[in-house]
């Protein structure tokens, strides 16, 4: 594969044809880059086509669609983690970060690979927006960042059931399998942009940490990555099964008046009418989203870290961790008035949101509430809840990991508060990926910015970059972090000083553990 300079960037041969992407402070981006074909028309619903070939040199300087979705509420503490490109099915595009080209692997040294799954659920979000930029990754680390977009929603999980047409039996599973087909082009096509392809690590966050989860699982993914690292992740023990998907199918066809229409039929409805009726499906059926990957017995065999099944990543090291009141995120957008609970609020929310009596509840309250002398209710309700949706599933997932034995996992919690909007946040979900991106300044309004945000990003960017290149997220920069084992439980603990702490905590949560296990990250509906 030739590499040629031009003023503006570099071209390069891939296999369907030359790209010429651009060069910024020593960075090289290569955007909208497509690894499959589109996904409209009568492609809609289908698995992810090849994408076409083509003549000449394509410039790759501005991002492809982002997926069909709502556009969630954005302020200016969260527009850094929006993107506002343009929607569209024809979306399955990537984009590559890199600090050099194929000189690398004729040097005998590519580049580790570090392909980025966006969150946003399952429903909405892109990997293009600002605070995902890998230019800053790429260049610290010398690594090779990928961001990806994919179907989302009612285009990317929809199941039409077991009497669907053979080219729309895996319709409930196209939005992983968009992945999959990306990570192939990255296998076939990364050693050009001087990446490595027998080094691979999947990371994502929230909705993205599931996906790496669900990938783990996939007989058709294994092999494609080595190494998977999921922050803040909430609903990845459990995925959609053919009945709860079913019940959203029969919903989605009730919201369109269309009760027998199968895919042939769906794929001549307007996107946006498809995608109001998918927004009205999911409240019909009371906020629990099954428009999700789905335990189909195709591509998903099993839920992840399942103890009972095969473990298709025996060798996969893993990072896993959550940040300490994730649930404050969502008070960005929230009416301040509404911000202030009473105690009869707060057990009445806990209640609902845990899944337990009045009287649990208080118990529950009674119990965090000791060990926080003087806490305002809903900073205790933003403690409790991430700990029953991010917490406890981090650390069953590193439970499972343990006891399956072959690759280690690796357990972290953020606590470090940021000092934005009065330090009203604490530790709001997406706090991790702008100092694992290096882009604390892009994202200021919700970091801020200082020596104290460098020195953490540094020690944070540091470990990722350690993990990605020996499965091992020790350096220089931390205390000796120790493999996960659920007797000792060793915890990175990340704030201005990163300590390695043995099962901290451990009053919460075992108090959390006690109550129904949180199953769908759509169960609390977020802002949209």
């Amino acid at each position: 594969m030739n590499v040629v300079t031009k003023p503006d960037g570099a071209v390069i041969e891939t296999a369907q044809g030359q790209v010429r992407g651009s060069i910024n402070n020593g960075v090289h981006s290569f955007k909208g880059l497509p690894y499959g074909d589109t996904t409209g028309d009568a492609n809609r619903f289908r698995p992810p086509m090849p994408p076409p070939a083509w003549t000449g040199v394509r410039d790759t300087y501005e991002f492809g669609a982002r997926a069909p979705q709502h556009n969630r509420a954005s302020v200016p503490a969260n527009a850094w983690i929006r993107s506002d490109t343009p929607m569209g099915e024809d979306c399955l595009r990537l984009n590559i970060y890199t600090p050099g080209l194929d000189d690398a692997t004729r040097s005998g040294e590519a580049r580790p690979v570090m392909v980025y799954l966006h969150g946003g659920g399952y429903n909405a979000g892109a990997g293009d927006a600002p605070g995902v930029d890998g230019s800053n990754l790429a260049r610290q680390g010398d690594v090779v960042v990928v961001t990806v977009n994919h179907r989302l929603n009612v285009f990317g999980f929809c199941h039409f059931g077991d009497s669907a047409a053979e080219e729309f039996a895996d319709a409930g599973n196209a939005g992983i399998l968009d992945i999959v087909a990306a990570l192939r082009w990255v296998r076939e096509n990364i050693e050009a942009f001087g990446g490595d392809a027998s080094n691979v690590t999947i990371f994502g966050q929230s909705g993205g940490g599931s996906k790496v989860a669900v990938l783990m699982t996939m007989p058709s993914a294994k092999g494609l990555f080595h190494n998977a690292i999921m922050q803040s992740s909430s609903s990845h023990l459990r995925l959609a099964t053919p009945e709860t998907a079913a019940r959203a199918h029969h919903a989605l066809l009730a919201q369109l008046e269309m009760p027998n229409a199968d895919a042939a039929a769906l794929q001549g409805v307007p996107a946006q009418r498809l995608l109001d009726a998918y927004k009205a499906a999911v409240g019909a059926c009371h906020g629990n989203d099954s428009f999700r990957p789905i335990v189909d017995g195709r591509s998903i065999l099993n839920h992840p870290f399942d103890l009972a099944a095969p473990d298709l990543a025996a060798q996969i090291p893993l990072l896993i961790g959550s940040c300490e009141t994730e649930k404050s995120f969502y008070d960005v957008v929230a009416d301040p008035a509404s911000l202030p609970m009473t105690r009869e609020q707060m057990q009445a929310d806990v209640a609902r949101f845990v899944g337990v009596d009045n009287s649990a509840a208080s118990t529950l309250i009674t119990d965090y509430e000791s060990r926080r002398p003087g806490v305002s209710m809903r900073d205790l309700f933003n403690v409790l809840t991430s700990d029953h949706m991010y917490r406890r599933n981090a650390i069953t997932a590193a439970e499972r990991k343990a006891a399956l034995g072959g690759a280690p996992a690796y357990l972290y919690e953020f606590t470090w508060k940021t000092p934005v909007l009065g330090g009203m946040l604490k530790t709001p979900h997406t706090l991790c990926i702008p100092f694992v991106f290096g882009t604390v300044d892009v994202a200021e309004a919700f970091t801020g910015t200082g020596p104290e945000q460098a020195a953490l990003s540094e020690k944070v960017m540091g470990a990722w970059l350690a993990f990605v290149r020996t499965g091992d997220p020790n350096h220089a920069g931390l205390p000796k972090w120790d493999t996960f084992d659920a007797r000792t439980r060793p915890t990175m603990i990340f704030d201005n000083q990163a300590v390695v702490e043995n099962d901290p905590k451990p009053e919460d949560r075992a108090g959390i553990n006690k109550c129904p296990p949180f199953v769908s990250d759509m169960q609390w509906s977020a802002p949209d």
